[in-house]
């Protein structure tokens, strides 16, 4: 707001932080304060104040331009690349709900939960035709880009090329939770700035005042959030999945720990039948789980941050998470969300990450 004030606004600005923060949040006010009708200050005020029209208001201005990933449905022809018009409605829906959501939430918002979603090359070619057109107030054209990194490599050159020569009076607001992905000279190009996690005490505070949570119960979720306000209204709104992955953890390491080699091989084949986006959740939740059994093995308490049935499977569980295989573990998680990713055989990266489990629990 400061590079606004002082007349030093970039023509691109990149939000990066982790899922939560607020990202999206800041970059759709800061959009709209750009689209917003300057009213000097009054009498009482030497500041100037920003009066929204009711377009704005609803995120319907017509040089507010959103750029999300997006997904191929059956009903698409084959020659067509997806582009965010197509899945227009979807996104104003969820949105105007709250700027908190995240890519899951948007893959059901779109009906496509098993799939992996990108910012095609059509993508770039549809934004540089509204951005070519004139304002139609007169003002700024303002492109918000949720998930940059998201963007397929012809899509990235595409969109590396209107970064460098940006029509007039644009400015490009990407929100960014993964920027070592993005091409570097993308990144070069940009004004970064870091969007801390939200304080562990405003989090806890939000949940007593919002939603009428009690001290304790607001005290726990709070410091689980770890500075995401999105994950505490995951946790807040728990389902199914989430016991899903804890029954799919505790079986792993039971398995592993049995060395039963043939039911680890049903393990993974059941792994296999998630989505994509599924397994890659699943195995950031392992990362979570692993990281606070190692903490609760050396009795840090005070740096756990546990559900009630996660902390009962961890009395008997954490002291197989040692000095001696925490990295490595961590390492072979890592390595298996860049395999998924990637595309790879799901059944083949989750056998094989089972079958490192047995070697791995048993170092000391």
């Amino acid at each position: 707001m400061q590079l606004f004030e002082e007349g030093r606004l970039p023509h691109a600005i990149m939000l990066c932080g982790p899922a939560g923060c607020g990202k999206l949040a800041l970059a759709i006010s800061f959009a709209r304060v750009l689209l917003s009708q300057k009213v000097e200050g009054g009498m009482f005020s030497d500041s100037p104040e920003y009066v929204e029209s009711p377009m704005l208001k609803k995120l319907e201005h017509p040089d507010l331009h959103f750029t999300y990933p997006t997904i191929k449905l059956p009903s698409m022809g084959t020659d067509h690349k997806p582009v965010s018009d197509d899945f227009a409605h979807e996104w104003h829906e969820l949105v105007m709900a709250g700027p908190y959501f995240s890519m899951t939430e948007w893959l059901e918002q779109m009906g496509g939960e098993n799939q992996q979603a990108i910012i095609t090359a059509g993508e770039s070619d549809d934004l540089l035709r509204k951005l070519s057109l004139k304002s139609s107030q007169g003002g700024y054209k303002v492109s918000v880009i949720w998930l940059p990194e998201r963007m397929n490599i012809e899509c990235a050159n595409k969109m590396l090329k209107l970064l460098e020569e940006p029509p007039s009076q644009t400015v490009f607001i990407m929100v960014c939770q993964e920027p070592d992905k993005l091409l570097e000279t993308i990144r070069s190009r940009v004004q970064r700035i870091d969007v801390r996690r939200i304080a562990e005490d405003d989090i806890r505070q939000a949940l007593k005042d919002k939603r009428g949570l009690t001290d304790d119960m607001a005290q726990r979720v709070s410091r689980m959030a770890n500075g995401s306000w999105l994950k505490a209204l995951e946790l807040l709104n728990a389902d199914s999945e989430n016991e899903l992955f804890l029954d799919m953890f505790q079986s792993l390491m039971r398995l592993a720990y049995q060395r039963k080699v043939r039911d680890l091989k049903g393990w993974s084949e059941r792994m296999a039948s998630l989505g994509r986006e599924k397994q890659k959740r699943f195995l950031e939740y392992f990362l979570r789980l692993i990281r606070e059994n190692f903490m609760y093995n050396f009795q840090q308490e005070e740096l756990c941050y546990m559900s009630q049935r996660e902390e009962d499977f961890a009395k008997n569980f954490a002291r197989f998470v040692n000095e001696a295989n925490i990295l490595p573990i961590t390492d072979l998680a890592n390595l298996a969300i860049r395999d998924i990713g990637q595309n790879a055989n799901a059944k083949i990266v989750f056998f094989d990450f089972a079958l490192q489990m047995i070697v791995l629990l048993i170092k000391k």
